[in-house]
Formats: C-alpha cells, structure tokens, sequence
C-alpha cells in the first residue's frame, strides 16, 4: 500500500557516498526537520538528467527560504552512480543524494515501479514528498511517462 499524507515514513537504510560509502536511517533523516525527498527512477536517464534534478538545483534557495531544511534526491541505484551522477549534474553538496540500492524504503513507501520491460529492473516511481520531523505533509506521485506534479516548481508552489 501506498504511504499516505499523515502517516510516518518507515525507517529504513539509505546510502550516500563522502569519504566512502555512509548509510543515514531515515529515522535520522527526517527527525525535527521538515525535508523534501524526490525520487527519480534512475540517474542518468532522460527526464531525470534534464529536468527532475537540474529543477531541484535551480529551486534550491528558494526551497530552503520557505523552510524545507533538507532537499534530497533518492534512486534505486547504488551510492557511485548517484555521486557519478551529482558531479555530472553539477548539483550542489546540500542536495543530499541518496541510493536505495536495493529499493527497500521505496518498496516500504509503496512506490515502486517495475521497469523490468525496459531492462531496468525495480526502481522507484516519479515522486516527491514533503515530510515534517518524518511525517508525510505532502505527497507528489506522477502518472506513468508524467512529470509535473514532482517538479521543483510544483512541490515549491504547494510549500
């Protein structure tokens, strides 16, 4: 089932990389803070690459200035690709990128899209969500082969 607005985010183990790979529990993640969390179902793919993330970095003060603390941007790829993928981005160190290696938060969440017909495997869905000291306040889940309702300039207009 779907992880709905009010409920709490399940703990889980996500993955960065700075100075080799960290783990951070979601519990830690999102404790006494209010953090937006987007999901992309994979780095280095189209939309993800041209418009999800550079979204996020264009939008980044004007995030922070309306009191998301926490910008971070998670996939179902490991801790490399997504530092790979951050310096391709020149995305800046406060967007935290994390890797759901295996897409267990994702499945936790609910959100998982099966891309096994594209050769992708599990990966997680388009999303974004906005948690308050780790309850879901709002909650961005894009239509297959959509992006609008997790971009940037939309979670940004509902803050």
């Amino acid at each position: 089932m779907t992880i709905q607005v009010g409920e709490t985010l399940p703990t889980a183990v996500l993955n960065y990389l700075k100075d080799g790979v960290q783990s951070i529990n979601t519990a830690d993640l999102f404790a006494n803070k209010t953090v937006v969390l987007f999901a992309v179902p994979g780095a280095f793919t189209p939309t993800c690459s041209a418009k999800h993330l550079p979204g996020y970095v264009d939008k980044l003060d004007e995030l922070k200035a309306k009191g998301v603390d926490t910008v971070a941007c998670m996939a179902v790829n490991d801790a490399f690709v997504m530092e790979a993928w951050a310096k391709h981005q020149n995305a800046p160190a406060d967007i935290m990128m994390l890797a759901d290696g295996n897409g267990a938060f994702t499945k936790s969440l609910g959100l998982e899209l099966d891309a096994t017909a594209f050769g992708m495997g599990m990966r997680a869905k388009r999303f974004a969500l906005v948690a308050k000291n780790g309850v879901v306040s709002q909650l961005f889940v894009e239509a297959p082969g959509e992006f609008r309702v997790s971009a940037a300039d939309h979670v940004l207009a509902n803050l």
